[in-house]
């Protein structure tokens, strides 16, 4: 069993991370963080999992700006990391943060419940 394609997961993360940070220009796009990012054993495609800081809408229009800006990104990357055939990169939004932090809430709504002494 070959660990290439969790190698290049590992190297476009890094990549797609500092084109976003210095090469995509866009004012629109929030603070993002690639949460992850997984690629195909033939390394065709390569789903990237985005984590935005901000409403639902800025949300959206970031990962709109970022499948727009898709092609640019996929030539850099052959390039910089020297792949005869880069991946598609297919950019998805990581919702397990706000998951996280909904089930945090509801623990600790139960515990305050809890908490609370009953009159009897």
């Amino acid at each position: 069993m070959s660990h290439r394609p969790e190698r290049v997961a590992e190297a476009i993360k890094k990549e797609v991370a500092d084109l976003i940070r210095n090469d995509i220009k866009d004012p629109r796009i929030g603070f993002v963080t690639i949460t992850g990012v997984e690629v195909t054993r033939d390394l065709s495609f390569a789903k990237i999992f985005i984590s935005v800081m901000g409403s639902d809408a800025h949300r959206q229009e970031t990962l709109s700006i970022l499948q727009k800006s898709a092609g640019y990104m996929r030539s850099e990357i052959g390039r910089r990391i020297k792949l005869r055939h880069a991946p598609e990169l297919i950019f998805k939004l990581d919702t397990s943060l706000d998951h996280g932090t909904r089930i945090a809430e509801i623990l600790h709504e139960i515990n305050s419940q809890e908490a609370k002494p009953t009159h009897e």
